[in-house]
């Protein structure tokens, strides 16, 4: 055996070791959950039902940090700045990572440029109007909106930005029905809120938290559905979208998973998945999520994940180019 070959194999052998105390080692330090909306939105909420726990399983603090902007871009990207070390967990949906980049121009990653790691929940969407709206249900909201239309007026629908799902759902909705709209994009879903209950913009077809029951109850907004097939125990008080006469297909959710950038070294990932898949057993966070309309996402394994997160991205790019999305 040669002293050149003795040495590259000392050298592999340095290299391995290093590479499984590195990954013994993860995390060492905080962990930051990037969170690509403003704090007091539903994002935020998830994430701070969420952390404490995540907390718990690693170890050490997760630190959640709050970036709105370009439809939640600005957050990824940061991540994708970063080391692909596990230190920045990206809270993520298909919101930021897949639709994102199909509508706004200046964003250069792509979907693939991550890896989902788990699922946390789905968010089921409200049909949530102003609270002086003249209508009480989906049916005479859309008869309304086509005479505001035809009257020159047409109605604003609220987005948490640019190619967002929630712009997809209003250009999807002014599509089937023929009703001109009009979007207002914001930087995430507080201040699109914030001007719903000022009576600002007229509609918002958002994720729907607990925050949203008890606004209804107090008369500041209207929920005229759930864009569910179904009435769910957790929202039964609420119309499923599929008893309305119009619009009985319009049925749709959106889920919140936990990525990290697609390099980031497989023992790590694997540290992260478990520390994820163990929260959503854990009662607390569990009825946090639940008491705020989500619906717990079942665990998968990594390799199921994976797939998960092809097959919705190809779902999502599929309903941008039914609406023929521009990037802008």
């Amino acid at each position: 055996m040669s002293n050149q070959f003795i040495r590259w194999a000392a050298l592999l052998s340095g290299l391995f070791l290093a590479g499984a105390v590195c990954a013994q080692s993860y995390p060492s330090k905080p962990v930051t959950l990037m969170v690509p909306y403003p704090a007091g939105g539903l994002s935020d909420v998830i994430a701070r039902t969420v952390n404490n726990t995540l907390s718990k399983n690693f170890g050490q603090p997760v630190i959640i940090e709050n970036l709105g902007g370009a439809s939640g871009s600005i957050a990824a990207q940061k991540v994708l700045n970063a080391p692909a070390d596990g230190q920045i967990i990206f809270q993520g949906s298909p919101n930021e990572l897949i639709l994102a980049p199909l509508a706004i121009s200046a964003v250069k990653f792509k979907s693939e440029d991550f890896r989902l790691v788990q699922m946390i929940a789905t968010a089921q969407i409200g049909f949530l109007a102003r609270k002086d709206l003249p209508v009480n249900n989906v049916d005479e909201f859309l008869d309304y909106a086509r005479k505001e239309a035809k009257a020159g007026r047409p109605i604003t629908y609220a987005s948490v930005g640019p190619g967002s799902f929630y712009h997809l759902l209003g250009e999807h909705l002014s599509k089937v029905t023929d009703i001109e709209m009009t979007h207002v994009p914001y930087k995430g879903a507080a201040p699109a809120n914030q001007d719903l209950l000022g009576g600002q913009v007229d509609i918002f077809l958002a994720p729907f938290g607990k925050s949203y029951e008890e606004l209804q109850k107090q008369g500041k907004l209207k929920v005229l559905a759930m864009l569910n097939r179904d009435r769910l125990e957790s929202v039964k008080d609420y119309p499923a979208i599929s008893e309305s006469k119009s619009l009985k297909n319009f049925t749709f959710n959106i889920w919140t998973g936990y990525f990290v950038k697609k390099d980031t070294p497989e023992a790590t990932v694997q540290t992260i998945h478990k520390a994820i898949t163990d929260a959503l057993t854990d009662p607390a966070v569990r009825s946090g999520l639940e008491a705020n309309s989500q619906l717990v996402a079942k665990p998968l394994s990594l390799q199921d994940v994976g797939k998960a997160y092809v097959d919705g991205t190809a779902q999502f790019r599929a309903i941008a180019k039914s609406i023929n999305l521009q990037p802008q």
